[in-house]
C-alpha cells in the first residue's frame, strides 16, 4: 500500500472499541543521555502527562475516530481527574471506569535526545481492576466489535475479560506488555490476534534471534509456525524503527512485512500503545489485520514526533494533513 491507499483508511474509521487495563500519570523528564546504574544525569523540566499503557491505547482509538469505551480504575489523588479528562478530551467514554482509594497508577520515565527512554511503573489503582468489576461491566463490555487487552492489570482478570468477550463474539486483541514469557492456556484459548516485538516473540516461542538483528533474512514461515502451535493464528510483530510483520494465517498472504514510516522522532514513549490503538480502532471498522498495520505504521510514527504519549497522538485530520505534505 502507499500512502495515498493507506491515509484513505483513516475516513473507514467507524468501529465500536472496549479497553480495559491501565491509566497512569507520566512524570517524565528529558535529558541528554540515559543514565547508567548508580549514575546522576541532569534533565529538564518535569512534566506530569497523560498515560497508562490502556489509557493511551484507548485515547489513540477515539481521537482517529473510534467508539471507545475504557474500564479500569483510578484512585482518590489529583491524578485521577486529571486522567479522566485527558480521557474524556480525547473522546473516550469513561462511565464505567471505577474510582478507589488510593494512589492512581504513575509511571517515572526518561527520555533522551534520541528519543529513546526508561520506564518505571507503579500500578496503584490499576491493582484494582478485579475480576468482580469487568464481570458488572459485562453487558458494556461485550457491546463493543473488539477489545484490547494488555498486562498491567491482575493477570485474571484480563484472563477473565478475554473469555467473556471471547464467548460474546468479541474480537479480542492481547498485547503481551509488560511482557510475560508464559501466558495462562486460557487466556490464549480466548484470544484472537496477539501484539508483541521481536524480542517478545523470541522469547515466547524460544527461538533464536538473528545475531545480527537482521530480521529482514529471519525465517518468520518457522516463527509463524510456532505461534501457531503455541495458539495464535493471527499476530502482528513490530520491530520499533523498523516497521512491523504482520503473521495471518486467515489471509491470502499469510506473512506480510510492512515498512517503517520514516520521521524525526523527538520522544518514543506511548508510540507501541499509538500502534495498538490504531489496530483496535480499524479492527472494529472491519479492516483487515494487513491493513490495520498499514495504517498503525503512520499513526505510530507520528506519534514520535510529539512528547508524551497521548499528548502526542493525533486526529484523523493531523495525521494527514503531517504525511500529505511529505508526499
Amino acid at each position: 500500500m502507499n500512502t495515498t491507499q493507506t491515509l484513505d483508511l483513516l475516513d473507514r474509521i467507524h468501529g465500536s472499541v472496549s479497553v480495559v487495563g491501565s491509566m497512569n500519570a507520566d512524570y517524565t523528564v528529558t535529558t541528554e543521555r540515559l543514565p547508567g546504574p548508580g549514575e546522576t544525569v541532569t534533565g529538564g523540566p518535569l512534566q506530569v502527562l497523560p498515560g497508562g499503557k490502556s489509557g493511551n491505547q484507548a485515547a489513540a482509538a477515539a481521537k482517529l475516530g473510534a467508539t471507545v469505551r475504557m474500564f479500569g480504575a483510578v484512585g482518590s489523588d489529583a491524578n485521577a481527574d486529571f486522567l479522566l479528562g485527558s480521557l474524556a478530551d480525547a473522546g473516550v467514554n469513561i462511565n464505567g471506569i471505577r474510582k478507589v482509594l488510593g494512589p492512581s497508577g504513575t509511571t517515572v520515565i526518561t527520555v533522551d535526545s534520541t528519543g529513546e527512554n526508561t520506564i518505571v511503573y507503579s500500578p496503584g489503582s490499576n491493582a484494582n481492576v478485579s475480576v468482580e468489576y469487568v464481570e458488572s461491566q459485562r453487558e458494556l463490555l461485550t457491546a463493543s466489535s473488539v477489545l484490547g487487552l494488555c498486562l498491567e492489570s491482575p493477570l485474571e482478570t484480563v484472563t477473565a475479560c478475554a473469555r467473556m468477550c471471547h464467548e460474546a463474539g468479541v474480537k479480542v486483541l492481547v498485547n503481551d506488555s509488560p511482557f510475560l514469557p508464559q501466558l495462562p492456556a486460557e487466556l490464549i484459548a480466548n484470544a484472537d490476534i496477539l501484539l508483541v516485538n521481536e524480542h517478545e516473540l523470541a522469547q515466547l516461542l524460544h527461538i533464536d534471534e538473528p545475531e545480527d538483528d537482521d530480521w529482514d533474512g529471519f525465517d518468520w514461515a518457522y516463527a509463524q509456525g510456532r505461534l501457531h502451535d503455541f495458539g495464535f493464528r493471527q499476530a502482528i510483530v513490530t520491530l520499533g524503527g523498523d516497521g512491523s510483520v504482520v503473521l495471518d494465517e486467515d489471509a491470502q498472504e499469510s506473512i506480510v512485512r510492512i515498512p517503517p514510516v520514516r520521521v524525526a522522532a523527538v520522544d518514543t514513549t506511548g508510540c507501541g500503545d499509538s500502534f495498538m490503538g490504531t489496530v483496535l480502532a480499524a479492527l472494529a471498522s472491519g479492516m483487515t489485520l494487513r491493513e490495520a498495520a498499514w495504517l498503525a505504521s503512520y499513526v505510530s510514527a507520528y506519534a514520535a514526533t510529539g512528547y508524551g504519549a497521548q499528548a502526542s497522538y493525533g486526529t484523523s485530520v493531523q495525521i494527514r494533513d503531517m504525511f500529505a505534505l511529505k508526499r
